[in-house]
C-alpha cells in the first residue's frame, strides 16, 4: 500500500510538471521553440529524480538506482535536442 502511494504521488509530480512546462513553452511560443527530444528528455530527467528519490524515502536500492539512470539519460536526450537546435538556430 505505501509503495503504491509514492508511485502515484510521483505520478502526479510528474504530470503537473509537465503540464507545467508545456504551457510556459505555449506561452513563450515566439521566442521559445522546442523540439521533441527537449521534452522527452526532460520529463525522462523529472520521472528520474522522482523515482531515485522515492527510492532513498522508501530504502528501496534498486528504484533509487533506475531512478539515477533514467534521469541521466533524460539529461542526455534533452542535451542532444539542445544541440539539434542550437545548430537549426544557427541556420
Amino acid at each position: 500500500m505505501k509503495r503504491t502511494t509514492l508511485k502515484l504521488i510521483g505520478l502526479w509530480i510528474t504530470l503537473y510538471l509537465l503540464c507545467s512546462f508545456t504551457v510556459y513553452a505555449l506561452e513563450n511560443q515566439d521566442s521559445t521553440i522546442i523540439n521533441k527530444d527537449q521534452v522527452d528528455g526532460r520529463v525522462e530527467q523529472t520521472k528520474g529524480k522522482i523515482k531515485e528519490v522515492t527510492g532513498k524515502v522508501v530504502g528501496d536500492k534498486q528504484m533509487e538506482v533506475e531512478g539515477s539512470i533514467q534521469k541521466n539519460m533524460g539529461k542526455v536526450q534533452a542535451g542532444y535536442g539542445d544541440l539539434k537546435q542550437d545548430i537549426k538556430d544557427k541556420k
